[in-house]
């Protein structure tokens, strides 16, 4: 369950592949992105301004923590060093609570964004519920440029607390007075099981052979670990907004496709990516032998590349080193899987903007959800 974006967008290496028609990182939007892309200040803006506005009340349900738990919390979002001192970490981008807020205030204007904060909130602690627990199952050992909470503190201590930030998005829900705060919930807790579907299909497919697994299955545990949480998040702030079921339902596919560009975005991040950029070390999913969208597209492309990519696939992880890394990359990139991805995130923007227009045919209305997409395919790390 990969985080979301930093809020540099620097370019994408591209392997001496031609960007002319491709955004200022080389990702293609495709078909149907705005004629004038956003240039990512307005994103920024709204990334900003939701901060502001769900920081205070997402701390505040941190700290209510029992004990050690809140010490715990605070350490994952940032706020405290694992001593508990205070920090200025990063407490994450807040994609997610943006794209309540942005669609409430896009169906509803601004007594419906800020009648969303709470939704929002609820959003962005189930993010954050995952990541604790995918560090954990990955064994990742960084998140946002510190140690992940699972390598200070234990495994117990990092699920458990994970569990515990579930439990608080669903009763900030069931506290809410919000009449739309009931089918919410709802909808938040059946995501749940949705995005842990998808870990659970994740962590099956990393035990077959790497020649054992097809493009469709990945794409539908992308879809359910990544685009569920995405499309919910859109579709809670149409709830919110009193939209009828149509636009919320449209709202949801447009976030479930923004949701698979991402993953096909961060996926190539994964094997490309810049450490100083993604505070992770490179080739990190290649160290953990990941069966990326990048990585399985190459070895069911059925060429040479393929095969030695397949071999390389099943050499131990433990005798790996930088130069081995390099010629799984280089595999990946002979095979096609970088461009595929590239060109599939374009895919999947065109058909994320389609489901926007349905719910916003005005342009002028859809302009935040736009950036929000578009700064999210538009990243290095």
């Amino acid at each position: 369950m990969p985080e979301l974006i930093t809020e540099s967008e620097p370019e994408l290496q591209h392997g001496g592949q031609d960007t002319e028609d491709r955004p200022d990182n080389g990702t293609p939007l495709g078909a149907g992105a705005s004629a004038a892309p956003h240039d990512g200040h307005e994103a920024a803006a709204i990334l900003e301004a939701v901060r502001a506005s769900v920081n205070p009340e997402l701390r505040s349900a941190v700290e209510s923590l029992p004990g050690p738990m809140g010490r715990i919390g605070l350490y994952h979002f940032g706020w405290r060093n694992a001593d508990g001192t205070a920090a200025d970490g990063d407490s994450g981008k807040a994609i997610r609570p943006a794209l309540v807020l942005t669609a409430a205030g896009a169906l509803g204007g601004p007594r419906a964004r800020g009648a969303a904060v709470r939704a929002a909130v609820a959003v962005e602690l189930v993010h954050n519920f995952t990541l604790l627990h995918d560090d954990v199952m990955d064994r990742d050992a960084t998140r946002r440029h510190r140690p992940t909470a699972w390598t200070v503190f234990g495994d117990a201590d990092a699920i458990l607390v994970g569990d515990a930030l579930q439990a608080l998005a669903l009763r900030m829900l069931a506290e809410d007075p919000h009449p739309a705060a009931a089918e919410a919930a709802a909808r938040l807790a059946g995501c749940v099981v949705e995005l842990c579907a998808g870990q659970q299909a994740d962590t099956a497919l990393e035990q077959r052979e790497p020649d054992e697994v097809t493009l469709a299955e990945v794409l539908d545990m992308a879809e359910g670990k990544t685009g569920a949480l995405l499309g919910c998040a859109c579709a809670l702030g149409a709830l919110y907004a009193g939209a009828d079921s149509g636009a919320v339902e449209a709202l949801d596919a447009f976030g479930r496709e923004a949701g698979l560009a991402f993953q096909l975005i961060d996926d190539v991040i994964g094997i490309w990516g810049d450490p100083d950029r993604t505070g992770k070390p490179a080739g990190a999913d290649l160290a953990a032998r990941k069966k990326s969208l990048p990585v399985v597209a190459a070895l069911t492309s059925g060429t040479p590349a393929a095969a030695e990519l397949a071999e390389l696939y099943r050499l131990p992880h433990e005798e790996d080193d930088p130069a081995r890394l390099a010629r799984i990359a280089l595999a990946v990139e002979r095979a096609g899987g970088r461009d595929w991805a590239q060109a599939e995130a374009a895919d999947r923007m065109a058909r994320a903007l389609g489901s926007l227009a349905r719910a916003l045919p005005d342009p002028d209305d859809a302009g935040g959800l736009l950036a929000l997409a578009e700064f999210v395919t538009r990243r290095s790390s």
